[in-house]
């Protein structure tokens, strides 16, 4: 399938957070998994860690983040780079517009959130 819309991306919504898988492996893609990603005004994900590299990058919005003890700041066209075992926490930096992101890491990644660990259903 050598095209995966937006429009036709399956959504995920979790806590202010809302996925759009565009290449993942129910989609088509068999090395990659890369969605896009809304995170609602002042909403904040769960402290976890992911198995594989993960890379976010900002399409929209102003976007913070605590990678490994780490606060960074990013906007527009800037990249957050969370290596494969380090802790994250991500937040939209604005309580007033949704902050826009695209997400990428490898097929057969796994999230690992206090004790559970388990394939985001978004990245499958």
């Amino acid at each position: 399938m050598p095209l995966s819309t937006l429009a036709d991306a399956p959504v995920f919504a979790h806590d202010g957070f809302t996925f759009r898988p565009l290449a993942v492996p129910s989609r088509g893609s068999s090395q990659l998994a890369i969605w896009s990603l809304e995170i609602a005004p002042a909403a904040a994900s769960e402290i976890h860690s992911m198995d594989r590299e993960e890379v976010f990058v900002v399409v929209a919005g102003q976007v913070s983040a605590t990678v490994g003890g780490l606060e960074v700041r990013a906007g527009a066209g800037d990249a957050i780079i969370v290596p494969a075992g380090t802790l994250l926490q991500i937040r939209n930096a604005c309580s007033e517009n949704p902050a826009t992101l695209t997400a990428a890491t490898s097929v057969g990644m796994k999230a690992t959130v206090g004790a559970a660990t388990f394939p985001p259903p978004w990245a499958q």
